[in-house]
């Protein structure tokens, strides 16, 4: 294998799924020739090799075969069809705890645990002290796991998964377990083993976090092994595959009411949660977030240009009616928007009948997460009360992915220098 760390060749993975558990008993027995199952392929000839030193991610929507390749890779599950090579001890962050045993007290589980992972008793001992220190349960530690809080539970399994010095650490998701002060030592321990040189295999939903930590990211799909590549490259090919990539548009092509080539809207998860309300005088038709590249996507990256768009058409004569955005934390708290009042744009009388589209370009700063869009479109009337014609709250979310977050909301993207006098 040379300089590679795990080699997947021609990787697949069939269940077989029954309608009744009886029809998994008899076809177990052999009872009967008729097929009693449907066969879900997990995953399709997938190959790829991982080489020592790199940190890899894999990427894909739920269903799309991500953790069941780590099971295959850290022998949990058999594949149908293919195989995996490995050099080196591996460690895996998958299912954390799935391997303690309840009424054993948290220190039997760690050397339960270790042994399991094939660590003899002396090396246990060796690594007991960092694990403590690093789990924070303190006397817990001596009473059974089954007293423990979640909270609890996940730290100490997790403290026993990063410190036993693997050479290659396989995780899935498990980032961002316990609170927020747990989550940042363990994306510290992470970042270390990086720098040691370690070979990683990363999965998440987080593509922040696989565009700031991965070298080279697979991207699977419905079980196939769609690309391989950088970050950036593979994170904007997912980002097409959310958007329906079978009926991939970009913006130019859209008409500019949209009505001949179908709702930009239909390219987005809309929150069915979504509070809506107005007097009627307009409707939001449709409404589109646009990448740097001019594709409708709900994930922006940090540092690019992108735009907002709102359509509306109108049921009466207005003045100046006024097109608004605004962009929440998953909390609530507003964090910014702008509208075509502050913007000092006059938009003029609009008729019965009338569409208008308002496009809103910036740079997009927030720091990396998950935010939440809202758009409306407002007024004031003859008398100068202000009046909302249609509004629609939290109507999808919108993901930043970033390399580099500041503290609090906004970067403010500083140019910053250090002299030595």
């Amino acid at each position: 294998m040379n300089d590679c760390a795990i080699c997947v060749k021609d990787v697949s993975k069939i269940y077989k799924l029954y309608d009744k558990r009886a029809d998994r008993i008899v076809d177990a027995l052999g009872f009967s020739h008729k097929k009693r199952y449907k066969e879900h392929h997990a995953l399709k000839n997938v190959s790829f090799e991982v080489k020592k030193g790199e940190t890899i991610g894999i990427i894909g929507t739920n269903g799309s075969g991500k953790s069941t390749i780590l099971k295959i890779i850290t022998g949990i599950v058999t594949p149908t069809g293919g195989e995996v090579k490995i050099e080196g001890r591996i460690s895996a962050l998958l299912e954390l705890g799935a391997g303690f045993n309840m009424e054993y007290t948290g220190i039997e589980n760690v050397y339960l645990n270790g042994s399991m992972i094939g660590f003899t008793k002396e090396e246990i001992d060796s690594r007991l002290d960092a694990i403590l220190e690093f789990a924070d349960i303190g006397e817990f530690v001596y009473q059974p796991v089954k007293t423990y809080s979640s909270g609890m539970f996940v730290r100490l399994a997790f403290a026993v998964a990063i410190n036993i010095d693997p050479e290659i650490l396989i995780v899935d998701e498990a980032l961002s377990v316990g609170d927020v002060f747990f989550q940042n030592k363990c994306y510290k321990k992470f970042e270390e083993f990086k720098q040691l040189g370690k070979t990683i295999i990363f999965v998440s939903h987080d593509l922040g976090s696989i565009n700031r930590y991965c070298d080279r990211v697979i991207l699977l799909n419905k079980g196939d092994k769609i690309a391989e590549g950088n970050p950036k490259e593979m994170i904007n090919l997912y980002k097409k595959i959310l958007a329906k990539p079978a009926e991939k548009i970009s913006v130019q092509e859209i008409s500019k009411d949209g009505r001949e080539t179908g709702s930009w809207r239909s390219h987005y998860e809309l929150n069915p949660s979504c509070t809506e309300y107005g007097n009627g005088a307009a409707t939001i038709i449709d409404f589109a977030l646009v990448d740097e590249d001019g594709e409708l996507s709900s994930s922006i990256f940090k540092g690019n240009r992108f735009q907002i768009k709102s359509k509306v058409e109108f049921h009466e004569e207005l003045q100046n009616p006024i097109f608004t955005f605004t962009f929440k934390t998953i909390k609530g708290v507003d964090v910014t928007g702008s509208n075509t009042m502050i913007e000092k744009i006059d938009t003029g009388i609009v008729r019965r009948g009338d569409v208008m589209v308002a496009t809103f370009e910036q740079e997009m700063y927030l720091q990396g997460g998950e935010y939440l869009l809202s758009v409306s479109c407002t007024g004031f009337d003859a008398a100068g009360e202000f009046q909302v014609y249609h509004r629609l709250y939290d109507v999808c979310s919108v993901t930043v992915i970033s390399d580099k977050d500041t503290v609090g909301f906004y970067d403010m993207n500083s140019t910053t220098t250090v002299e030595r006098l």
